[in-house]
């Protein structure tokens, strides 16, 4: 409620202030949405969507993942325009700049509920607002600023999202028209940080799979067979969570989306309902764990839409094998840290 409050006052002074950002609209993403949080509901993430026409992609390192991005003509959006840099590209870093700006005055202005805007994090696609929230923990809500570009796939996509064994032929289709979503993120590759990458985010198709992970279309509804496909993820999500509160350092690399794209790949190695019996928790999480530490192993886990881009790289061997390590040890002796 308080979020949903904070976020539709800031949407509406966006939508009144006639400028770049007015004709924006709001995306809820992440595990809140997607059913799968598993602490409290102290963290948001809200995608604030921005519908462009068109817009050139040239990849800018070899992962398929971040691009510079140009227009090709004359946009119909002329109010983008002011945020292009001195090569022509749209610089991510001027229009998150512009948007923080806006709420950092705007919240002054919400009556009733106490939201500070938090530092900027470096090379995060983020602006985090602190709720407070008494006499409970304070929320956390990071806006997202989304491009919505409305055109094809670029072709690093062309071989991912390969669901037609579990969610079928037509279902990929659907997802694969949908528009393009990029988010202001800084490539850490770059020689020189200029803040004029952007990547391709997929929060609106995972949470799609997730609202509607079953082979068969009646999977989880009140009248179905109860799968335990999300208890699963709500596990390995728990079980790193866990061990980066005891290893911050060594960990800082792994975040929840490695568990969610080994979650996406066990669901196309097993892509029945029956793969994944309510009753077989047990014996499916130690599946889906086996596939992850594998993927440890081998240091590599594709990206589920982008199969060239590799989220766990071989300079992370040493790290990749700690956490290995971690997990096989919590395996033998039957998750202790899931009782502390």
């Amino acid at each position: 409620e308080l979020v949903n409050k904070v976020v539709s006052h800031l949407i509406q002074a966006l939508h009144n202030s006639g400028g770049s950002f007015s004709s924006i609209r709001r995306l809820g993403a992440g595990s809140y949405y997607e059913h799968v949080k598993i602490s409290e509901p102290n963290e948001f993430d809200i995608m604030l969507l921005m519908p462009i026409a068109r817009l050139q992609l040239d990849e800018c390192d070899d992962t398929g993942a971040y691009y510079y991005l140009t227009f090709k003509r004359n946009p119909k959006e002329k109010y983008l325009l002011k945020f292009l840099d001195e090569e022509g590209k749209l610089s991510a870093f001027k229009m998150l700049q512009a948007l923080r700006e806006i709420i950092k005055q705007e919240v002054k202005n919400i009556k009733d509920v106490e939201v500070t805007v938090q530092r900027k994090k470096a090379g995060s696609p983020a602006i985090t607002l602190q709720i407070k929230n008494p006499p409970a923990a304070d929320i956390s809500v990071d806006i997202i600023l989304t491009l919505e570009v409305q055109q094809s796939w670029p072709p690093s996509t062309q071989d991912g999202l390969k669901i037609e064994p579990w969610l079928g032929r037509k279902v990929r289709r659907q997802f694969r028209n949908s528009s393009i979503y990029l988010v202001a993120k800084q490539n850490k590759k770059e020689k020189v940080l200029r803040g004029n990458t952007w990547r391709l985010s997929f929060s609106h198709i995972e949470k799609g799979m997730l609202n509607n992970h079953g082979s068969s279309k009646t999977c989880c509804e009140s009248d179905g067979q109860k799968c335990c496909r999300k208890s699963c993820l709500k596990l390995l999500k728990y079980l790193l969570e866990q061990l980066k509160m005891k290893y911050p350092k060594k960990f800082e690399k792994f975040c929840s989306y490695h568990a969610k794209t080994a979650f996406f790949h066990s669901c196309i190695i097993w892509p029945k309902d029956a793969d994944w019996h309510l009753g077989d928790l047990d014996h499916c999480f130690q599946k889906y764990l086996g596939y992850f530490l594998d993927c440890l192993q081998k240091s590599q886990l594709p990206h589920f839409f982008i199969p060239k881009y590799n989220l766990l790289s071989v300079e992370d061997k040493a790290s990749n094998d700690f956490l290995s390590r971690q997990i096989n040890n919590e395996l033998n002796n039957g998750f202790p840290i899931f009782h502390e």
